[in-house]
């Protein structure tokens, strides 16, 4: 058995580069704005109202639009890097994205903002995918744990750092600034890219799946859209079923499509591996309850509190400094080999909901709630989101490094579109159920105060909007940590079912690295020690 670990090391342990964390650091940047135009927008909502006129769907659709396009590109995106190249697609991405940036600073209508939202996920796609697919490349074993802690300090801390850069633009400048100051950041990563990020692929790299990332944009575009639609249209009219109708279709020919294939965008044999099934539910639901949240916190802040954007943006820091104190300190990292990775998972999960039900309850009327609420809810965050990453990444060939962060994204993004989406589709049900008769058919609070004629009416207009958020919430809280439950069971039955695997706890990924060789069958795959999976010597399907 020595020689087959032998000769699965040296993928594994690439040599050192001298510059390797300042490369961890640019594309940290990179990776950081990219995240960050994931919520940013959000304390924008109510001056999107006002200034554009925009509807709640068309606010959805703003923010999905972005989520979306990146959902359906990221799988593509790193097939491409894996056989092209990170480096280009990674200073392609920048170019793009800055790009499509000035172009949504200078948007007049929600049409041309929605358009220029797309073209941001383009650029946003190529940019997700090679950044942790780098990291995988320049980093050795002993490295790589802790700079994938890193690149998940700030994969996280774009989520909850959004509202307080955009609270903090809006102050001074108009809602177009939350895009302009991703230019300069843009041309600063682009210079870094092409002189410090060295090129790597895939000798064997897949063709990108044109068609594949067609189906699945399609698939998910047309759920998505029937979940919007759903409270302003009816449930059963024919534009909602019929969307839905034309999404699951899509979604079924992409899964048929990608199985007949011989360089699939996903490797459907992918699900057959029950801890690869498992990191990708709780990861879907991790993102759905936290993007949703986002969506819906900030509105709470400015529109029930009465907060400014700026103060809405301070209110929500306390989210944003947990995840970074608890993953810079690694604190994760100490309690993983105790709990284990479903341990780690249902613990995170649980406190995310926990955090969620508590600021519907608590902080319904007051801040004091509600940030008891943001500490859970970022200890959960920290918790979940670097194990789950690290799941999905062990599950996945590492010669798939580019995929594996496409999965990795693709679960992030469709889970915090599917959240703004589904959540926002209660908060229209709930609110639409409980307006005033005088403010019926309002697609918005401001167009509902508007038709309220007695301070009765405005009254109740408020406190139908706030019940509809805090619904919202406990949807959501109720998803996750049934998702939480649902990750946990599936992954301890995968460590369970591995071959040579012992009860109990993980190990550490030093002890991972050395131990039971002799107990696994020759070519089978195995955990390296950064989490990351040894291809077997032919063929790269999972156990």
């Amino acid at each position: 058995m020595p020689a087959v670990a032998s000769s699965a090391t040296p993928p594994l342990s690439p040599p050192r580069n001298p510059t390797r964390w300042l490369i961890l650091a640019v594309i940290c940047l990179a990776q950081l704005t990219v995240l960050l135009d994931n919520t940013v927008l959000n304390v924008a909502v109510p001056s999107l109202t006002s200034e554009m006129g925009a509807t709640t769907a068309d606010v959805q659709w703003m923010l999905n639009a972005y989520s979306l396009v990146q959902s359906g590109l990221l799988l593509t995106a790193g097939n491409a890097a894996d056989r092209y190249g990170r480096k280009k697609m990674l200073a392609l991405g920048l170019v793009l994205f800055g790009v499509a940036s000035l172009a949504a600073s200078l948007a007049q209508s929600p049409g041309q903002l929605i358009a220029a939202r797309a073209a941001m996920g383009v650029g946003g796609a190529l940019l997700m995918t090679t950044t942790l697919a780098v990291v995988m490349q320049i980093f050795d074993d002993t490295e790589r744990p802790k700079a994938i802690g890193i690149w998940s300090s700030v994969n996280s801390l774009g989520f909850a750092a959004g509202p307080l850069i955009g609270g903090s633009l809006l102050a001074h400048f108009w809602w177009g600034s939350l895009f302009l100051i991703n230019i300069p950041v843009a041309f600063i990563g682009l210079a870094a890219v092409l002189r410090l990020v060295p090129e790597s692929k895939s000798s064997n790299g897949d063709r990108p799946d044109l068609l594949g990332a067609l189906l699945s944009m399609i698939g998910m575009v047309g759920v998505v859209f029937a979940i919007i639609s759903g409270p302003e249209s009816g449930w059963l009219s024919g534009r909602v079923l019929g969307s839905a109708a034309v999404g699951i279709v899509g979604l079924a020919v992409f899964a048929l499509w990608e199985l007949r294939i011989p360089n699939p965008m996903l490797d459907m044999h992918f699900f057959r591996n029950s801890r690869f099934i498992g990191a990708v539910s709780g990861g879907i639901l991790v993102a759905f309850g936290l993007g949703g949240s986002m969506f819906l916190l900030t509105q709470h802040l400015q529109l029930v509190l009465g907060y400014g954007p700026l103060e809405a943006g301070l209110r929500m820091a306390p989210l944003a400094l947990m995840v970074v104190a608890l993953n810079f300190t690694g604190l994760g990292v100490k309690l993983l080999p105790k709990l284990g990775t479903p341990g780690m998972i249902v613990t995170g999960m649980s406190l995310l909901a926990g955090g969620l039900a508590a600021i519907a309850t608590l902080g319904s009327e007051s801040y004091g709630g509600m940030l008891f609420g943001l500490l859970l809810m970022g200890v959960g965050v920290a918790f979940a989101m670097p194990t789950m990453a690290n799941a999905i990444m062990s599950s996945i060939p590492v010669e798939k490094a580019g995929v594996g962060a496409g999965v990795n994204g693709t679960l992030m993004e469709f889970g915090q579109g599917l959240g703004v989406a589904v959540l926002g589709a209660v908060l229209n049900s709930r609110f639409a159920a409980l307006l005033p008769a005088v403010a019926l058919g309002a697609g918005s609070l401001p167009a509902a105060l508007a038709m309220a004629r007695t301070d009765a009416d405005r009254a109740a207009v408020h406190d139908a909007f706030a019940s509809g958020i805090g619904t919202s919430q406990l949807v959501g809280a109720a998803a996750v940590f049934l998702g939480g439950l649902l990750a946990a069971f599936l992954l301890r039955r995968a460590e369970r079912d591995r071959p040579g695997a012992q009860p109990g706890p993980e190990r550490q990924p030093e002890q991972q690295s050395g131990e039971a060789e002799g107990s696994k069958p020759s070519g089978a795959v195995r955990p390296g020690p950064s989490g990351a999976v040894s291809p077997k010597p032919s063929g790269t399907r999972p156990e």
